[in-house]
């Protein structure tokens, strides 16, 4: 008996991934719920398990494949040994009227008759073709790409599931050159008078150089990229700049590191006491902490922080759900597990869905200034920064060299005015230069 492997159900508003690595290869024996692939999808990587036990017959959709839910990815043999099954030969074409198993009969020949004559031949009927790439029903992805590209479907060769075009065909007849031009428009005389602009010349295919390597941008590098953009091209985004004074939070942390971590089993750090204090400006300042929805603004009455987290793979943005409910040390400690599970992969679509505001910490890679992009549908990212020892002048007069850190909170004009803005950075500020601040709620 075979079974089929499908591309499971991926999460809300994803419906496409590629085939990134088979952790099998055909004719291997495998155990049911084994990992046999993993896909990667514009924010995850996921591993799909063997459905039952047998040995791996077929791999219909190799690495590299764009697929989308629902589709064959390979077949299961069960309880087959361990030895490489026989390849799956190609059903034969169909002819019309003629069932694909019934090999037609041999028409009986003609008897000679004499030859009429001459006459103009008529033109030889259009052999029956298959559909053409064209004629399928294109992916959201696929219609994008075609459409920024100016491409005709037709002219590139399909390799997907029933001759369908995939993203990846597509990408490679860009970079071989070998896809055409959808045939332009016909366009109206303009008046008489009416300059008429020039056409924009095609962009020529780039050359590679020897000293040079090409890599195909993984899906979710080129989703980071699509929505970084799409947040430049939608929001009005601004970034308002402060700094804070780290003296007492450093203190706190020297002060109760070892009894933090003997208490809780992990150390105490900045992150838990900047989501606290993030966490009691958006509650002053609710329009931070909203979104655009059409002609209408969503204000949310809970607070899922989101942290930016650098992995291998790229930039991933996990959620703490309920943050404000959240002791230091369960925030410390959910925030210790987004990073190690990014770095192995093992983050699930759930955990890097939704999010309410963003904070994101380059001081770690040692950033001294920026000015974060929004990350969409947030209207607020605050990004923190370098501690650097600074001379300061004190309320009295003196100068002391203090340990300062540069914040910057990038908002959405649209809907979070520059007081609002300024404010909610202003009252972060307090609570972390003043962390007693967050204990009693002040």
């Amino acid at each position: 008996m075979t079974t089929e492997i499908k591309v499971p159900t991926l999460g809300e508003s994803v419906t496409e991934a590629t085939v990134a690595k088979w952790f099998k290869s055909v004719g291997d024996s495998v155990a049911a719920d084994e990992p046999l692939v993993e896909l990667e999808t514009d924010k995850v990587t996921v591993e799909v398990n063997a459905p039952s036990a047998g040995t791996l017959e077929t791999i219909d959709a190799p690495e590299g494949a764009e697929v989308e839910v629902g589709a064959l990815l390979g077949s299961i043999l069960e309880g087959a040994g361990g030895g490489k099954p026989a390849e799956r030969k190609p059903a034969p074409e169909a002819e019309p009227g003629v069932a694909p198993d019934a090999a037609p009969e041999p028409a009986p020949e003609p008897e000679p008759a004499p030859a009429p004559a001459p006459a103009p031949a008529p033109a030889p009927a259009p052999a029956p073709a298959a559909t053409p790439a064209a004629a399928k029903p294109l992916s959201p992805a696929v219609r994008k790409l075609v459409e920024e590209n100016n491409l005709d479907p037709a002219s590139i060769p399909a390799t997907g599931k029933d001759g369908r075009l995939t993203k990846g065909d597509v990408l490679a007849a860009l970079e071989s050159g070998a896809a055409a031009k959808a045939p332009a428009a016909p366009v109206t005389p303009a008046p008489s008078g009416t300059p008429v602009a020039p056409p924009a010349a095609a962009k020529p295919p780039r050359e590679d150089d020897p000293r040079e390597e090409r890599v195909k941008m993984t899906r979710l590098r080129r989703m980071v990229a699509s929505r970084l953009k799409e947040a430049q091209n939608t929001a009005a985004m601004l970034t308002t700049f402060n700094e804070v004074d780290m003296t007492a939070a450093i203190e706190l942390r020297n002060q109760y590191r070892d009894i933090f971590e003997k208490k809780h089993g992990i150390r105490i750090g900045f992150m838990s006491i900047f989501v606290k204090a993030a966490i009691a400006g958006l509650k002053d300042f609710p329009a931070v902490n909203a979104e655009i929805d059409g002609d209408d603004i969503i204000y949310k009455n809970y607070y899922d922080i989101s942290v930016a987290v650098g992995s291998p793979q790229g930039l991933v943005v996990p959620v703490i759900r309920d943050a404000d409910a959240m002791s230091f040390a369960e925030i410390e400690t959910t925030i210790s597990d987004f990073g190690r599970r990014a770095r192995d992969g093992k983050l699930t679509m759930d955990e890097m869905t939704g999010g309410t505001f963003t904070l994101s910490n380059g001081g770690v890679y040692g950033s001294l200034l920026s000015t974060p992009i929004l990350n969409p549908p947030q209207s607020g990212i605050l990004s923190m920064h370098k501690i650097q020892m600074r001379p300061m002048v004190m309320p009295d007069g003196s100068i002391e060299a203090r340990p300062m850190m540069y914040l910057a909170l990038s908002y959405d004009h649209r809907i979070v005015d520059g007081r609002e803005a300024v404010s909610v950075l202003v009252r972060i500020k307090e609570c972390v230069e003043d962390p007693k601040r967050i204990m009693l709620d002040m």
